[in-house]
């Protein structure tokens, strides 16, 4: 699949504005979105990516509302504080569930950096069966023992979900919101990204397992147990430098490069 190319929808001044940190934070999340389009992991203008500001404001940046992910780019992500209002003038909104979600989880988890939800079709007919993500497949041991569950409450734009979505979430890094779609999180937006590609591609594996009609071999629970301890290998698929990352920028970068306008 290949993405066409776009008519930027850049923002001007917003680089000369912030710091080259924030700035390296903004391409990198303006990356992902772009990613997550070209696996045709989007939903219209819906779901959303945040990525924490570097300092001690408490800031976040998200997609602005009305566009598609292949239209984000560095500098018109919208950059908001923890009550929703915006800190660098936009001409942008956010949508009000993303801020419900997104928002919850940097105030309670100060070492995430990302946070990354989808709605993907294979995400969410997972989070619909009642035993949810199951260890069948080497790609699924991966998420399998850092995944949480959060019970659907409806369209999440109420307050009172934040304190059970945070407490759900708990310490883990990926989460099945069920009958809605898939969370991830990360220290960086690369990790964040890297956990969504196992944990989505787990999901995917699982249904067309499923629709062969055919009995599955569970792997023994003790080698679930241990999947991760593959330590250096495990680790290296995570890394901002060393793994699948600088290799999925220079393929965005061959296809696409508005997103770092």
């Amino acid at each position: 699949m290949k993405m066409s190319q776009t008519v930027s929808m850049a923002v001007d001044g917003v680089k000369d504005q912030v710091s080259a940190d924030e700035w390296r934070v903004r391409t990198h999340l303006a990356a992902c979105y772009r990613l997550i389009a070209l696996n045709g992991w989007d939903d219209l203008v819906y779901t959303h990516i945040s990525a924490r500001v570097p300092g001690d404001e408490h800031h976040f940046l998200l997609n602005p509302m009305g566009l598609m992910f292949e239209e984000v780019t560095a500098s018109n992500l919208v950059k908001i504080d923890l009550d929703g209002n915006k800190v660098l003038d936009s001409p942008y909104d956010v949508n009000a569930a993303g801020f419900i979600i997104h928002s919850a989880i940097h105030e309670a988890r100060p070492e995430v950096a990302c946070v990354l939800h989808l709605h993907t079709d294979y995400g969410v007919a997972v989070s619909m069966q009642k035993q949810g993500l199951l260890p069948h497949s080497q790609t699924a041991t991966f998420p399998y023992n850092l995944l949480s569950y959060h019970d659907y409450e409806g369209v999440a734009v109420r307050e009172g979900e934040k304190a059970r979505l945070v407490t759900d979430l708990g310490g883990n890094f990926a989460m099945l919101l069920r009958n809605h779609g898939t969370l991830t999180v990360g220290r960086t937006t690369p990790e964040a990204y890297i956990a969504m590609y196992f944990l989505e591609r787990a999901c995917k594996i699982q249904i067309l397992a499923q629709s062969g009609g055919q009995d599955i071999i569970p792997i023994p629970q003790e080698i679930v147990d241990t999947a991760l301890a593959g330590g250096d290998v495990v680790n290296a698929a995570f890394s901002e430098d060393n793994g699948p990352w600088p290799a999925l920028l220079r393929k965005l970068n061959r296809i696409d490069m508005s997103y770092l306008d």
